[in-house]
């Protein structure tokens, strides 16, 4: 194999083929970010326009000013979440899935679980496939992943991991595409913490049921996750506010919630770490629930740190680069943190 052929092998691996799949990724439903999903949340938008504009409750011209007309979606910040949605691709081939698989030979698997709890108390009856055990597998799977989610978000809120999820607090306009800005050391953590945790789950759900249960999908996806992406998912990340109200909102996480923990008041600040349900907000104290009455909220983390996320480069090596920093500089006593999450 000559030379020219090796290039082209390798630029099919890593970069044609990751971002040609990306881009198709738009057209299935094993995403959030897919176009039946976005039309399901723009439908929504639509409706809440033309209520409010009924109402005198909305200045928008048109249903594209509401939407934030060019002023967002043609914003630098997110016109760098679109580039970024494709290097993404090139990032899991390159680092995510490398590393990952690193470290999978030492991750115990549900079979690993199973094996174990039957030499220790013995084979259980099988009970069989049917329609309540996938529902109720499918219950269990969503909810243990979305509490891993909760916990994993906490967590990059923290002092030294708070570097590399500023990546995705560093956009000043939010669009659908601002949920795949994210560091791809937060994605290795959140594979592998799923990993750990739903193979013991799995493990233990199979063991009491005697063998392996299928989970429930709709059109190839989990239902649950299927039915949580209908609820105009991709409205989190917009600037249409869509409040569930205050009761259902320390159960369910509507896209309110969500701009409020991208708001950059400190009244906001570490509020609503909740993907789905807010219900683990509500339980561990993190819970900030909204009205139907829109909050004035800028996104960001300031506008000290505008300028330093405005390239692909910037959001991969900044976290480093502030990391390295943190570990080497010593904080001066009764010097106040650079922000809640410093």
């Amino acid at each position: 194999m000559d030379a020219l052929s090796l290039v082209y092998k390798h630029l099919t691996e890593w970069v044609i083929a990751p971002v040609t799949a990306q881009f198709l990724g738009i057209f299935n439903l094993n995403g959030r970010l897919g176009v039946l999903f976005l039309c399901v949340s723009y439908g929504v938008a639509y409706g809440l326009f033309r209520f409010r504009k009924r109402r005198g409750l909305s200045h928008a011209r048109s249903f594209w000013q509401f939407l934030g007309g060019g002023r967002v979606h043609l914003h630098p910040s997110a016109l760098l979440d679109y580039r970024y949605y494709f290097v993404r691709a090139i990032l899991k081939v390159a680092l995510v899935l490398p590393i990952v698989h690193l470290v999978d030979p030492y991750i115990l698997r549900s079979g690993d679980y199973l094996a174990f709890f039957s030499n220790l108390w013995g084979e259980r009856p099988r009970l069989g496939q049917n329609l309540g055990l996938a529902l109720l597998y499918g219950l269990g799977v969503f909810l243990l992943k979305d509490f891993l989610h909760y916990w994993a978000h906490r967590a990059f809120h923290s002092r030294w991991l708070w570097a590399f999820h500023k990546v995705h607090h560093s956009a000043p306009v939010l669009v659908p595409a601002t949920a795949s800005r994210v560091h791809f050391v937060e994605k290795i953590v959140e594979k592998l913490s799923i990993s750990l945790g739903l193979g013991l789950y799995a493990g233990c759900f199979w063991y009491a049921c005697g063998g392996e249960i299928g989970r429930y999908t709709l059109f190839g996806v989990t239902y649950l996750i299927f039915i949580f992406n209908s609820l105009a998912a991709n409205l989190r990340h917009s600037h249409v506010w869509l409040s569930f109200g205050p009761r259902l909102e320390h159960v369910l996480n509507s896209p309110a919630q969500h701009q409020i923990h991208h708001s950059d008041a400190p009244r906001h600040f570490n509020r609503n770490f909740g993907t789905n349900l807010s219900l683990w907000d509500w339980m561990f104290g993190t819970l900030y629930v909204t009205s139907s009455t829109p909050e004035p909220l800028c996104f960001g983390t300031g506008e000290r740190d505008h300028r330093r996320y405005l390239t692909v480069y910037s959001l991969i090596v900044t976290p480093f680069v502030d990391t390295a920093r943190k570990l080497l500089a010593k904080r001066p006593r009764g010097v106040a943190p650079e922000t809640p999450w410093s």
